[in-house]
Protein backbone atom coordinates (compact mmCIF):
# COMPACT_ATOMS: atom_id res chain seq x y z
CA UNK A 1 0.00 0.00 0.00
CA UNK A 2 2.73 2.45 0.98
CA UNK A 3 4.81 1.51 -2.05
CA UNK A 4 1.82 2.04 -4.36
CA UNK A 5 1.19 5.50 -2.90
CA UNK A 6 4.86 6.39 -3.26
CA UNK A 7 4.88 5.29 -6.91
CA UNK A 8 1.74 7.30 -7.61
CA UNK A 9 3.29 10.35 -5.93
CA UNK A 10 6.47 9.95 -7.98
CA UNK A 11 4.45 9.68 -11.18
CA UNK A 12 2.51 12.81 -10.25
CA UNK A 13 5.77 14.62 -9.45
CA UNK A 14 7.19 13.51 -12.81
CA UNK A 15 4.14 14.94 -14.61
CA UNK A 16 4.44 18.23 -12.71
CA UNK A 17 8.17 18.50 -13.44
CA UNK A 18 7.67 17.80 -17.16
CA UNK A 19 4.94 20.45 -17.35
CA UNK A 20 7.09 22.93 -15.43
CA UNK A 21 10.05 22.28 -17.74
CA UNK A 22 7.84 22.75 -20.81
CA UNK A 23 6.50 26.02 -19.34
CA UNK A 24 10.06 27.31 -18.70
CA UNK A 25 11.14 26.40 -22.24
CA UNK A 26 8.07 28.16 -23.62
CA UNK A 27 8.84 31.27 -21.53
CA UNK A 28 12.37 31.38 -22.99
CA UNK A 29 10.76 31.29 -26.42
CA UNK A 30 8.59 34.29 -25.53
CA UNK A 31 11.64 36.16 -24.25
CA UNK A 32 13.53 35.47 -27.47
CA UNK A 33 10.51 36.68 -29.47
CA UNK A 34 10.66 39.91 -27.45
CA UNK A 35 14.36 40.39 -28.17
CA UNK A 36 13.80 39.75 -31.89
CA UNK A 37 10.93 42.27 -31.89
CA UNK A 38 13.13 44.79 -30.10
CA UNK A 39 15.94 44.51 -32.64
CA UNK A 40 13.64 44.41 -35.67
CA UNK A 41 11.36 47.28 -34.68
CA UNK A 42 13.49 49.79 -32.77
CA UNK A 43 15.98 51.87 -34.73
CA UNK A 44 17.92 52.71 -31.56
CA UNK A 45 18.32 48.99 -30.91
CA UNK A 46 20.13 48.74 -34.25
CA UNK A 47 22.54 51.41 -33.03
CA UNK A 48 22.96 49.54 -29.72
CA UNK A 49 23.61 46.32 -31.64
CA UNK A 50 26.30 47.90 -33.83
CA UNK A 51 27.99 49.50 -30.81
CA UNK A 52 27.73 46.25 -28.82
CA UNK A 53 29.44 44.32 -31.62
CA UNK A 54 32.08 47.03 -32.03
CA UNK A 55 32.85 47.08 -28.29
CA UNK A 56 33.12 43.29 -28.19
CA UNK A 57 35.51 43.26 -31.16
CA UNK A 58 37.64 46.06 -29.66
CA UNK A 59 37.61 44.34 -26.25
CA UNK A 60 38.95 41.11 -27.76
CA UNK A 61 41.49 43.03 -29.84
CA UNK A 62 42.76 44.89 -26.76
CA UNK A 63 42.64 41.70 -24.66
CA UNK A 64 40.89 43.40 -21.76
CA UNK A 65 40.85 41.63 -18.40
CA UNK A 66 38.08 39.48 -16.99
CA UNK A 67 37.08 42.26 -14.58
CA UNK A 68 36.98 44.77 -17.42
CA UNK A 69 34.78 42.37 -19.42
CA UNK A 70 32.45 42.13 -16.44
CA UNK A 71 32.10 45.92 -16.25
CA UNK A 72 31.69 46.30 -20.02
CA UNK A 73 29.08 43.51 -20.08
CA UNK A 74 27.09 45.06 -17.22
CA UNK A 75 27.18 48.44 -18.93
CA UNK A 76 26.07 47.06 -22.30
CA UNK A 77 23.32 44.95 -20.78
CA UNK A 78 22.10 47.97 -18.81
CA UNK A 79 21.55 49.75 -22.10
CA UNK A 80 19.82 46.73 -23.65
CA UNK A 81 17.56 46.29 -20.62
CA UNK A 82 16.73 49.99 -20.67
CA UNK A 83 15.84 49.81 -24.36
CA UNK A 84 13.67 46.75 -23.71
CA UNK A 85 11.81 48.43 -20.85
CA UNK A 86 11.43 51.60 -22.93
CA UNK A 87 9.92 49.60 -25.80
CA UNK A 88 7.55 47.83 -23.41
CA UNK A 89 6.47 51.14 -21.83
CA UNK A 90 5.84 52.66 -25.25
CA UNK A 91 3.75 49.65 -26.31
CA UNK A 92 1.67 49.74 -23.12
CA UNK A 93 1.14 53.49 -23.33
CA UNK A 94 0.10 53.23 -26.99
CA UNK A 95 -2.32 50.43 -26.12
CA UNK A 96 -3.89 52.21 -23.15
CA UNK A 97 -3.74 55.79 -24.48
CA UNK A 98 -3.70 55.82 -28.30
CA UNK A 99 -4.49 59.53 -28.42
CA UNK A 100 -1.99 62.18 -27.35
CA UNK A 101 -2.09 62.83 -23.61
CA UNK A 102 0.38 64.74 -21.40
CA UNK A 103 0.81 61.81 -19.00
CA UNK A 104 1.42 59.40 -21.89
CA UNK A 105 4.14 61.75 -23.13
CA UNK A 106 5.71 61.88 -19.67
CA UNK A 107 5.76 58.07 -19.42
CA UNK A 108 7.40 57.71 -22.83
CA UNK A 109 9.87 60.54 -22.23
CA UNK A 110 10.94 59.23 -18.83
CA UNK A 111 11.43 55.70 -20.23
CA UNK A 112 13.49 57.10 -23.12
CA UNK A 113 15.46 59.21 -20.63
CA UNK A 114 16.31 56.05 -18.72
CA UNK A 115 17.82 54.56 -21.86
CA UNK A 116 19.80 57.74 -22.48
CA UNK A 117 21.16 57.70 -18.92
CA UNK A 118 22.22 54.05 -19.23
CA UNK A 119 23.84 54.75 -22.62
CA UNK A 120 25.81 57.67 -21.20
CA UNK A 121 26.94 55.54 -18.27
CA UNK A 122 27.94 52.71 -20.65
CA UNK A 123 29.89 55.17 -22.80
CA UNK A 124 31.75 56.41 -19.72
CA UNK A 125 32.58 52.83 -18.69
CA UNK A 126 33.69 52.08 -22.23
CA UNK A 127 35.91 55.16 -22.37
CA UNK A 128 37.45 54.39 -18.97
CA UNK A 129 38.27 50.81 -19.94
CA UNK A 130 38.92 50.99 -23.69
CA UNK A 131 40.06 54.61 -23.94
CA UNK A 132 43.59 54.40 -22.47
CA UNK A 133 44.76 51.38 -24.49
CA UNK A 134 43.14 52.77 -27.65
CA UNK A 135 44.82 56.13 -27.07
CA UNK A 136 48.20 54.41 -26.56
CA UNK A 137 47.71 52.51 -29.82
CA UNK A 138 46.75 55.70 -31.70
CA UNK A 139 49.83 57.51 -30.33
CA UNK A 140 52.07 54.82 -31.81
CA UNK A 141 51.15 56.10 -35.27
CA UNK A 142 51.15 59.86 -34.63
Amino acid sequence: MLLGTLCADLQQLNIILKKELADRIRSFGYAIEGIVYLVKSQHNAWIHLIITILVIVVGFWLQISRNEWALITLAMMGVWMGEAVNTAVEAIVDMVMPEIHPLAKIAKDVAAGGVLLSAVAAAIVGLLILGPPLWAWIRLFF
